[in-house]
């Protein structure tokens, strides 16, 4: 299936999807969407900003009867820009369909969630908050037909595995399930094998187009990483940019320092508690911006449009992490560049990542740095 007309998809959601020019269906939306809608539970594991939100949200949507005054679809997101993001386009690609869309999460007021949930076909939210809305009586759960778990991995590494089945349990048993997850551990099977009926598995490998993203590498001295960083921030013609490093210190480091050169940077990692996730996400979208310095961890689930280079500061422990980052660049047919500053200590983890992912990565000349005074 080479176009979303080879769906079996309303004329509505078509025309929402033609209106977002998407020009053809990802790995991940052939896969998943027929099985989606044919009414099955869906395992769908790809890595974000593959097109699984589309994916879940075309058999979200298409279920609904609008006639019906109840919450018929229900999207369970770990974190709260997560559920927001979601939101936004799940009500993108139902907004043909005309009804209303419910965001829940936590660090906002009750009063305006317990007025848009009466009016509300789809809810998205975050464990913590619905779980409230739960214990107060104020959600009805009793009507769902489609349920997703977004970033089911997420969920549990974030230890909400008790509040999701909790959810679940809320919900009808003779519902479409979709577990969406960029990886498929035995935890998230155990989770699938409890609470969902016959499952198809769905599976898209990220691929990179060495026609759209060039990759290279640096091999340059420890003590010089970061003033080779700042040189090419500022050479390097850059929309946004992510800066990927292994540790909480080394981001808090690295993004001081960046700082410290007059670089718009902010630092993004698992210590964060959600309102410093927030805030510093709004500056991200916001513009203020121009580097996200992050962990992979904190990473996971923030799909972010126009990201021209990813850096590699430091080398993934986990070679697979690698196309995870990568490819957040080169989007949308969009050309993107990957940047790996390779240290001596880090060269043999480099030829892990190049064995295990089968990719060809060019060596680039150093420039000459000026060293910078680091704090």
């Amino acid at each position: 299936m080479e176009n979303f007309t080879d769906f079996n998809l309303s004329n509505q959601i078509l025309k929402s999807i033609e209106e977002k020019d998407f020009e053809s269906p990802t790995e991940i939306q052939k896969k998943a969407i027929p099985p989606i809608m044919e009414g099955k539970d869906v395992i769908a594991g790809s890595a974000t900003g593959s097109g699984k939100t589309l994916a879940f949200a075309a058999g979200l949507v298409e279920n609904v009867d609008p006639s019906r005054n109840k919450i018929q679809g229900l999207v369970l997101a770990p974190t709260r820009e997560l559920a927001k993001q979601v939101s936004r386009m799940v009500d993108e690609f139902s907004k043909h369909h005309e009804y209303d869309i419910a965001t829940i999460h936590g660090g906002v007021p009750y009063e305006p969630q317990y007025r848009a949930l009466k009016k509300a076909k789809v809810v998205v939210a975050t464990p913590g908050r619905l779980l409230d809305l739960i214990g107060k009586g104020r959600i009805d759960l009793s009507n769902v037909n489609t349920f997703v778990l977004d970033e089911a991995d997420r969920m549990l590494d974030m230890g909400f595995i008790e509040d999701v089945e909790e959810i679940m349990r809320e919900t009808p048993e003779d519902k479409q399930t979709i577990l969406t997850s960029a990886t498929i551990r035995s935890e998230v099977m155990k989770l699938a094998d409890r609470y969902m009926q016959e499952p198809v598995k769905t599976f898209a490998e990220k691929k990179v187009d060495p026609n759209k993203l060039e990759q290279v590498y640096y091999d340059i001295p420890g003590h010089l990483k970061l003033s080779l960083l700042v040189h090419l921030l500022r050479e390097e013609e850059t929309d946004l940019s992510m800066v990927f490093c292994n540790t909480r210190r080394t981001v808090e480091f690295v993004e001081k320092n960046l700082k410290n050169q007059g670089i718009a940077a902010q630092a993004i990692h698992g210590g964060f508690s959600q309102n410093q996730r927030d805030r510093a996400m709004e500056k991200f979208d916001r513009g203020n911006i121009d580097v996200l310095v992050c962990t992979d961890v904190a990473a996971r689930g923030l799909d972010i449009d126009n990201i021209s280079h990813i850096y590699n500061y430091d080398i993934p422990n986990d070679s697979k992490q690698y196309m995870h980052r990568i490819g957040r660049t080169a989007r949308a047919g969009e050309e993107g560049k990957a940047i790996n500053i390779l240290a001596k200590d880090q060269h043999e983890d480099f030829r892990k990542v190049l064995r295990d992912n089968n990719v060809s990565v060019d060596k680039a000349e150093t420039p000459y740095v000026n060293k910078i005074n680091l704090k």
